[in-house]
């Protein structure tokens, strides 16, 4: 059976992302993308950048597709590196900063979730409060 995140586990990851992002008072847009890469729902807390939308989204979108937390993608995508140029791939759907997470049930990655509206690490910190949500 192909296993991946449906709506009611995209809203409790959010409903945990948006309680982290409150917590350190930074509004946030999150999504959750299925197995698929697939957008199953976003959020835009009151006050998160509109330009973040895209931006979580496509955190989302990375993370899956290549089942790699976006901040250890970013490492490995700077000048001169094995992943340097990755960004341009997938017409432009590749975001190498950090607030992307793979989400994992028994181990396999069955879907993403993507943060963004505040630095890299808030965003990341939010990522993860809803990644141990599922």
């Amino acid at each position: 059976m192909f296993d991946t995140v449906n709506l009611e586990d995209a809203r409790r990851v959010i409903a945990a992302a948006e309680k982290k992002a409150a917590a350190i008072g930074q509004p946030m847009n999150i999504a959750v993308a299925d197995a698929g890469g697939n957008l199953v729902a976003h959020v835009r807390m009151d006050g998160a950048w509109l330009g973040s939308i895209d931006i979580s989204i496509k955190k989302a979108y990375t993370s899956r597709a290549f089942d790699i937390a976006t901040k250890d993608l970013a490492t490995h995508s700077q000048s001169g590196n094995q992943f340097f140029g990755i960004h341009a791939s997938n017409n432009g759907k590749i975001m190498i900063f950090a607030g992307g997470i793979p989400l994992k049930r028994d181990g396999r990655v069955v879907g993403a979730i993507g943060v963004s509206g505040g630095s890299g690490e808030q965003d990341h910190a939010v990522a993860e409060a809803g990644a141990a949500a599922l």
